[in-house]
């Protein structure tokens, strides 16, 4: 990993360091890092096609934005469990099937937060139980009504952004 590594900040999500690395020639540089626990998403679909997005409230992109559900990983988490827990708390659905869409870097240059995404589908409807902090409106729509609105560039956000089009490329 890295051989000189500095804490700036602890957070209750992130933390940052200052980490010296070695470039594949040799050479050393220092990064900033913020470290991150990871998390997970899902895009869920109903039997009769339509899928849930939210609109959630995200200070850092200046309001509500359009979202698939997701969470942070807890440590040693599976991404399905962390899932599964995300999809009840945000929409009030419990999935019957998670199916692995993708794992992606959600800010490789600076961040190390890996996020699995998935599709779930079979969906059981069960209490919905928001964090005190959450600000979430579950929408129900058609698949290609999400993908106009991402064409039409009001899905700003790249999990949700890379699994609508994957699920797109997989119906």
């Amino acid at each position: 990993m890295s051989a000189r590594c500095k804490d700036i900040f602890q957070g209750r999500i992130i933390s940052v360091a200052l980490e010296e690395h070695a470039l594949p020639d040799g050479r050393e540089a220092t990064y900033e890092m913020v470290r991150h626990p990871g998390g997970a998403a899902a895009l869920p679909v109903l039997d009769d096609g339509r899928v849930i997005l939210i609109r959630q409230f995200r200070p850092a992109a200046g309001g509500m934005i359009w979202e698939i559900p997701a969470g942070r990983l807890e440590p040693d988490e599976d991404p399905a469990e962390c899932i599964r827990r995300e999809l009840q708390e945000e929409i009030g659905y419990c999935p019957g099937t998670l199916k692995p869409l993708a794992d992606m870097f959600s800010a490789v240059g600076f961040c190390d937060e890996r996020v699995f995404l998935f599709l779930a589908t079979e969906l059981t409807v069960v209490p919905r139980a928001l964090e005190s902090d959450e600000f979430i409106e579950p929408v129900t729509m058609p698949l290609a009504e999400a993908l106009e609105l991402l064409d039409r560039g009001e899905i700003v956000d790249a999990k949700t952004q890379l699994a609508l089009l994957l699920a797109d490329r997989r119906r």
